[in-house]
């Protein structure tokens, strides 16, 4: 037996999960062999991502793109066979926002074409704009943005850079080791402290957000032109984020792009060296208001157990994404992963006892708002643990979104009975890397929505690869950093987990339901 797996168990057995667990799990390994097989030499997953990345574009929350994402997937579905496929609307979210035309170069004190794009939800330019730049220094308080005032009309404000990144020592793209494996299941080793901001920390956010409305609301009220701003990032590549609220009735803000760390700071370095700089922009946005709605696409499998096909084992990803790249590391690799899991069971011809649904998720990137929704929606309130029926028929929901790499086992999210089961389940493919079950919790995605209401809900480990900081969020989150046979193996491990957990006479462990936050 594999030492990675000798050590998941042993987390299990420690913490008081009987051992006769390991024993009695059912394995169909004929049917996860035709799996494998599928998986390993007919994969449409490159494809599926083609689609998803080139083909629709940015998918913004929203936006054009995700419309597009979100139509081709649905008839995708259905044309691998699976039943009720359907864009389901979750509630309410806000604008739509797309670019039409986006272009930044510096003309004096000579020519350069410049890296950026307009920060998401963001106004356009009057058409094409040349004026002077001004370095505007990061404000600590409110009071150190009175120095501005009289200086900003008619000019393009380069915000200041308060700690240019350094380079870094590591490479570029890294994978787990097995020392990092073991100490992920070693259940001696300590948790990571759960990521909860404190009261300090949250005054201090809060103080910023104020910061940041004022210093926009100076900056249109003194008669700035437009905003260039840099986040991370070196080589050329950049973070992109959201420069204004996409609610409807959001206030107006300056036109904004987000740049490359290295042409922000040559900027900064002219202006301060008293050298005359001079930059062109054009941005053309479009805003659409008619339709405020986010959307879930959905599609099933149905069971085919007279007593079971009424409980779902369900599986998904976010396919929304940022809007400078074509988001292939976030999330359309963890997303066609899912489609492809759901194409391998129907072209193998498998018979699910539970139905098997996937969803795949929108805004996720603004706030988990499509699953938190749908959670919400179907299965119950994590304010009030007020639950719904559906609740009971859930066995499990099965989450990837953690870039392009291959699966190495999976988060039991805290869940001490699932452990042993999950290392069952990856017996079959430690020869492929995966073997690693932690008992540790990860978030910020959306199986989240599921654990808060006490449903089992899992996030695979996935190899890093270069997803930090190189695509996460960046310019260069495009379909060239995927790797075909990283997506492979994950189609074939998700398959197979759905399949075990769709064909189990017991729907999976639960921990306790949590206490809802007004009763604590």
């Amino acid at each position: 037996m594999n030492k990675l797996v000798l050590l998941a168990l042993a987390g299990a057995w420690a913490s008081g999960t009987p051992a006769a667990a390991q024993s009695t799990e059912k394995i169909d390994a004929a049917a996860l062999a035709k799996i494998r097989d599928e998986g390993m030499n007919r994969s449409k997953v490159m494809e599926t991502a083609f689609y998803l990345t080139d083909v629709s574009g940015p998918r913004l929350a929203n936006s054009d793109g995700l419309k597009r994402a979100n139509e081709w997937a649905k008839k995708q579905l259905t044309q691998y066979g699976l039943a009720n496929a359907n864009i389901e609307p979750w509630g309410e979210f806000g604008r739509g926002w797309d670019i039409e035309k986006s272009y930044v170069a510096m003309t004096a004190p000579y020519y350069h074409t410049m890296v950026g794009a307009p920060k998401a939800w963001t106004p356009s330019t009057p058409g094409a704009i040349r004026m002077p730049v001004v370095v505007m220094k990061t404000a600590a308080t409110a009071a150190d943005l009175d120095k501005y005032k009289g200086q900003l009309r008619g000019k393009i404000v380069v915000m200041d850079v308060p700690a240019p990144p350094k380079p870094s020592t590591e490479p570029d793209l890294r994978r787990y080791s097995d020392e990092d494996l073991q100490k992920m299941a070693d259940p001696a080793a300590p948790r990571p402290a759960a990521n909860m901001p404190d009261a300090a920390a949250l005054a201090a956010r809060r103080a910023l957000a104020e910061l940041r409305t004022k210093t926009a609301d100076m900056l249109i009220s003194e008669g700035a032109a437009a905003v260039l701003s840099a986040r991370g990032g070196i080589y050329g590549t950049f973070n992109t984020t959201n420069g204004a609220p996409y609610a409807a009735d959001a206030k107006p803000v300056l036109p904004e792009i987000e740049m490359t760390i290295e042409d922000q700071l040559r900027l900064i370095r002219l202006v301060e060296a008293g050298i005359p700089v001079e930059v062109e922009m054009e941005t053309k946005t479009r805003f659409q208001t008619q339709d405020l709605k986010g959307y879930n696409v959905i599609a099933e499998i149905p069971g085919t157990d007279r007593k079971l096909k009424s409980e779902v084992v369900m599986l998904g990803g976010h396919i929304d994404s940022w809007h400078a790249a074509t988001g292939a590391t976030d999330n359309a690799a963890g997303v066609a992963v899912m489609m492809e899991a759901v194409r391998i069971l129907k072209a193998t011809g498998m018979k699910p006892r539970r139905t098997i649904r996937i969803a795949l998720w929108g805004e996720e990137e603004q706030g988990l708002h499509g699953s938190r929704n749908y959670v919400k929606n179907n299965f119950g309130d994590p304010a009030t643990m007020k639950l719904l029926p559906a609740h009971e028929k859930l066995s499990a929901y099965f989450n990837l979104d953690n870039g392009g790499g291959k699966i190495r086992g999976i988060f039991a999210q805290g869940n001490e009975a699932i452990a042993p089961i999950f290392s069952e389940w990856l017996k079959p493919f430690n020869d492929l890397g995966a073997a690693t079950v932690t008992l540790r919790n990860t978030g910020s995605t959306d199986h989240i929505a599921f654990d808060a209401v006490g449903l089992p809900g899992f996030q695979f480990i996935q190899d890093g690869l270069d997803y930090f900081p190189q695509t996460h969020h960046t310019n260069q989150d495009t379909y060239d950093r995927l790797i075909a046979d990283d997506l492979k193996q994950a189609s074939v491990v998700v398959a197979s987990f759905v399949y075990n957990a769709a064909m189990r006479d017991q729907k999976l462990p639960r921990k306790a339901l949590p206490t809802p936050p007004k009763a604590q």
